[in-house]
């Protein structure tokens, strides 16, 4: 799990610029055994590691590189509440009743992490003021409105709004179709949010181990048995909470989900960052290859987007994203980047997150860009499963994705066509 995002620029960020401090994490030696160790410390780890360790759980947790380093610690921080895959695709997919109860489950996600933040006090500039998909086309307008109906009339979710082009005007400097707000979304420091997480949990008891990557992960008389370079844990279950740097410690969980590459900007601070976005807004686009942005505590603009089908990184990280950002922002043409880095992602060919249970092992990953909140929830569900209570990891279990044609071998050059086909629709306005 070592490796993969070190030439991704996480030390150039916005987000370690501001970062708050870490805790006390040695590489692991020697042999232990716990009731459980943790493969991954972003908030998927992390969230299991705390989970478990309340509830009375001897608990490691392994860290490839740095506590947060990985996607949770370096994504646009957009806290979007559900599941990649819409309510319509759900009620399609699964039919009304079991839509419900999935979407109810994933919506718990905000919540759930809006109570944590303020239970631990975590300082990671949360800002609950909402989160809108912008329409680039008219032609995204029925999608969206038909999207809000089914929020309402189905789910019963009480947050959406659709906005025409005047309103949508009103709330970002750019000239959208329109679109749908979601009042109960927003944004945080995600770094921040994983490093206070970090701390929750070694304050519950988790030992949290970091430069540790997990070798191999054997199962041996139902006991798993995690070796890293200079040592092992024996545990009764196990937690594989790597996401896109699973790598190939376990094959089979792996050919789930693609490793997708993603880059983002932060500007200078903004002389009148209110101009760009009113309302303080977190906010995506309609296009296949999203577009996402927001204001940092200090007014910058954090942007992503663009497309990129390697996970080789580009020589110059801003000058990738400016180009994107300035067709978004014109009025920002020139205007000086102070940051610019990558991560990787996984995504899944339903875009509904892989959890389930094998023995010993659970997992959890394929948040498919939505991971910045439903990674806490997927760690409590993986925890509350080990105590014995598996209801909600059996909801996600029941619709795992397929997984990717040809494996992790031929998955990335298949993914690459596909993204290829839309990002060309996205160019010509289809």
């Amino acid at each position: 799990m070592a490796g993969f995002n070190d030439d991704l620029g996480m030390d150039r960020s916005y987000y370690a610029a501001t970062a708050n401090a870490a805790p006390q994490a040695r590489p692991l030696t020697g042999a232990h055994t716990a009731d459980v160790v943790v493969v991954g410390g972003g908030c998927t780890g992390l969230a299991a590691a705390r989970r478990l360790a309340l509830r009375g759980q001897s608990v490691i947790l392994l860290e490839g590189g740095r506590i947060g380093w990985g996607a949770s610690g370096r994504n646009g921080g957009q806290v979007i509440p559900g599941l990649r895959s819409g309510a319509q695709d759900l009620v399609r997919l699964y039919g009304e009743a079991r839509a419900r109860r999935i979407f109810d489950l994933a919506i718990a996600a905000r919540d759930e992490v809006v109570a944590l933040i303020a239970k631990e006090n975590i300082d990671c500039d949360l800002k609950l003021t909402g989160h809108l998909t912008a329409a680039v086309r008219e032609a995204d307008m029925p999608g969206l409105e038909a999207e809000a109906h089914c929020l309402k009339a189905v789910m019963g979710y009480p947050g959406t709004e659709i906005l025409d082009r005047t309103a949508v005007r009103a709330e970002v400097a750019h000239d959208y179709a329109g679109g749908l707000l979601d009042r109960l979304g927003g944004h945080l420091h995600p770094l921040n949010y994983t490093l206070g997480l970090a701390q929750a949990a070694a304050r519950a008891g988790a030992v949290l181990r970091s430069h540790s990557a997990a070798d191999s992960i054997d199962v041996v008389n139902d006991v798993a048995v995690v070796k890293t370079a200079d040592g092992e844990v024996r545990a009764r279950a196990c937690v594989l909470a790597g996401d896109a740097l699973l790598g190939q410690v376990d094959r089979r969980i792996a050919k789930h989900i693609m490793p997708v590459a993603n880059y983002i900007a932060a500007t200078a601070p903004l002389d009148n960052p209110s101009a760009l976005i009113a309302n303080d807004r977190a906010i995506s686009d309609s296009k296949f290859i999203v577009n996402y942005y927001r204001l940092s505590a200090d007014g910058r603009l954090i942007f992503g987007g663009g497309e990129r089908y390697t996970t080789a990184p580009p020589a110059d990280m801003a000058g990738f994203v400016r180009p994107f950002l300035e067709a978004a922002f014109p009025q920002l043409r020139g205007v000086a980047i102070d940051y610019a880095w990558g991560g990787l992602v996984s995504i899944t060919r339903t875009r509904l997150p892989h959890m389930g249970r094998r023995g010993p092992i659970y997992w959890a990953h394929g948040y498919s860009g939505m991971g910045t909140i439903l990674s806490t929830l997927a760690g409590r569900l993986m925890a509350d499963a080990i105590c014995g209570e598996p209801a909600g990891l059996d909801v996600f279990a029941s619709i795992a994705p397929p997984a990717f044609p040809g494996g992790t071998l031929l998955r990335s050059p298949l993914h690459t066509l596909a993204m290829v086909f839309f990002a060309a629709r996205d160019r010509l306005g289809l």
